[in-house]
């Protein structure tokens, strides 16, 4: 369609001539209204960045010489860190001459991915980066949804609470509304008697 056509059908319309896809040959135009159009748009991304899962990833540090105590305490914030939906990166640092071996940082590694095998899987198998070897542990299962659901109850509970407020309060105004009439139409009576005496 020529252009001064598509122009004047959109004028008769009220509405706008859009370029849909300009790649195409000829290009694809189509008569809409751009201020909804534009809406629309950004409804659709709004709701794409909504349906995005998120990762975190935390980081835990240990050395060679860590301890039992110390290193059961580390693996159990690393659980609720999996729990939570976040990877975790066991980041083991060597200092002085550890480094020589690296054997016993493969052994700690090793020994806290069996720990956390129940939480999470293995993503990157150890990797030394200057004094540094490490590994990255995702979550295996989704995130648990019971603290949202503890959310969702509550908010439910108090909206039923409120309401149950609400009416109970609305019961007592009408009761004391009828009472006020009750009391002024005694008092109108009264009024009328006296005046007929």
């Amino acid at each position: 369609m020529p252009i001064m056509q598509a122009r004047e059908l959109a004028r008769k319309a009220n509405l706008d001539i859009v370029e849909v896809a300009p790649t195409s040959v000829p290009p694809v135009c189509r008569l809409l209204d751009y201020g909804k159009f534009k809406y629309e748009q950004r409804k659709k991304e709004q709701q794409a960045k909504k349906s995005q899962k998120v990762t975190i990833l935390r980081e835990i540090r240990l050395r060679p010489k860590i301890g039992k105590h110390d290193f059961d305490f580390k693996a159990r914030t690393a659980k609720k860190l999996l729990a939570d939906g976040a990877k975790v990166k066991v980041t083991l640092l060597f200092r002085g001459r550890e480094i020589t071996h690296p054997e016993l940082g493969w052994k700690i590694l090793q020994r806290m991915t069996e720990t956390l095998s129940d939480v999470g899987a293995l993503e990157r198998q150890p990797m030394m980066e200057g004094r540094r070897m490490d590994i990255i542990i995702g979550p295996t299962g989704q995130k648990p949804k019971a603290k949202t659901e503890a959310k969702e109850a509550t908010k439910t509970e108090s909206k039923t609470e409120v309401k149950a407020e609400a009416k109970t309060e609305a019961k007592k105004e009408t009761k004391k509304e009828e009472k006020k009439a009750k009391a002024a139409t005694k008092t109108g009576v009264k009024e009328t008697l006296n005046a007929k005496a």
